[in-house]
């Protein structure tokens, strides 16, 4: 099978691209910047240059394509608006799809986007899979809460970096996973039959909250973190502000995604049926402790060996 993954850039796109390629798939991801995606073509995937804005772009990418695996999602950096970027670029690819006669499709959405459609990106992902469903595509929905990945720049980081850690006062739980974890599942239902037409929640074992992450990343790092919480009102007011300026309406649709950190709500799942109907092993999958111990072993580790090649140098500057 041959498959096109949308987003092989990404922190997710990538995972896919490497855990299809792995399991001997064959592998082509359309990119806006080929020269930006060169360690995908290391790796062995087909690159073709495209803008999902462009339907002869994807037209091209999809020749000789079996199923397309759709991780793509607009970036912090993009100043173009999610419903431009987002949604004009879901119904050029999935238009394409339909017109080429490519049915199987999997589409990487969110967990309870329909409980959050004030929010651009979980109306985007909603919008999507009611695009999907009312189709004649061959989908498979998955639906993760969050990543681990995230877990490090908003946590990890701040905390051995001695930074504030901003919290909301009033946080969800959120069933964080490796992206490495969710890329299996997303490869492990291009051939099984048993996840057409179907949504999937895709989580971790467990639903942290800030709090019980700040704990941990203590812990592994050794430091005591500085907190400082923030009330769900005053994110609002950052939102409305920033959205007065056209320039910052990406700022803006980010922003608003605080709505759903702080809305209290529990973003899990069970998951046991879903292993077996994926035919994989929840053993095999990352836990939250061991993901940030991990994270912090690696980098003290370089911190002190870059610490130890300073030492050098000023040592070779000494007169004896």
């Amino acid at each position: 099978m041959k498959v096109l993954v949308i987003g092989g850039t990404g922190t997710l796109g990538r995972q896919i691209v490497k855990t299809a390629l792995d399991s001997g798939y064959q592998v082509r991801c359309m990119v806006r910047t080929p020269r930006k995606a060169s360690f995908l073509q290391e790796w062995g995937c087909e690159l073709t240059k495209g803008d999902l804005l462009n339907p002869e772009d994807i037209k091209y990418s999809l020749e000789d394509i079996d199923a397309v695996i759709d991780a793509a999602t607009n970036r912090p950096d993009d100043p173009k608006s999610v419903y431009e970027t987002d949604w004009d670029g879901k119904l050029n690819l999935y238009r394409s799809c339909d017109e080429n006669n490519i049915k199987r499709v999997v589409f990487i959405s969110l967990l309870s986007s329909e409980h959050f459609r004030n929010v651009p990106l979980m109306d985007i992902k909603y919008c999507t899979e009611r695009l999907l469903i009312e189709s004649s595509l061959d989908y498979t929905i998955l639906q993760p809460a969050g990543f681990m990945q995230g877990v490090i720049g908003q946590f990890a980081i701040p905390i051995l970096d001695s930074q504030t850690v901003w919290i909301s006062a009033s946080p969800g739980k959120i069933a964080y996973m490796n992206t490495q974890d969710v890329a299996r599942f997303a490869v492990a239902s291009l051939d099984n039959e048993k996840t057409i037409r179907k949504c999937f929640p895709i989580v971790g074992p467990k639903a942290w909250g800030a709090e019980e992450i700040i704990k941990i990343c203590e812990k592994c790092s050794g430091k005591s973190a500085k907190i400082l919480k923030v009330s769900p009102f005053l994110i609002g007011v950052a939102q409305n502000l920033v959205s007065f300026f056209e320039p910052t309406v990406n700022v803006a649709e980010r922003l608003s995604f605080s709505e759903v950190i702080s809305s209290g709500v529990i973003l899990d799942s069970k998951m046991d049926e879903t292993y077996s109907l994926f035919n994989l092993e929840l053993s095999k999958t990352t836990l939250m402790e061991d993901y940030i111990k991990e994270y912090y072993e690696v980098i003290i580790k370089r911190l002190k060996e870059l610490e130890a090649d300073l030492d050098k140098e000023e040592k070779k500057k000494l007169p004896f």
